[in-house]
């Protein structure tokens, strides 16, 4: 099974992901969050991937990259 995070902005989006990507047997959305709340949600979740928006007005995505690579535990971190 694939953990899969979603960050974005907008909350249509966000669910519209989460729908999306549900639809697979392996895979399985594991948190949706905004920008602001993205790296609390990593260390909680620890997902194997974060689709990630760059363009986000509160954090923009970049700056959340920069801070879940810098995270100690990377058992997960692929990027």
């Amino acid at each position: 099974m694939i953990r899969v995070m979603v960050v974005d902005d907008e909350a249509l989006v966000r669910s519209g992901f989460k729908l999306i990507l549900s639809a697979a047997d392996d895979i399985e959305v594991v948190a949706t969050a905004v920008g602001a709340e993205a790296v609390d949600t990593v260390r909680r979740e620890a997902p194997d991937v974060v689709l990630l928006d760059i363009r986000m007005p509160d954090v923009d995505g970049l700056t959340v990259l920069r801070e879940v690579r810098a995270l100690p535990d990377r058992r997960w971190w692929r990027c």
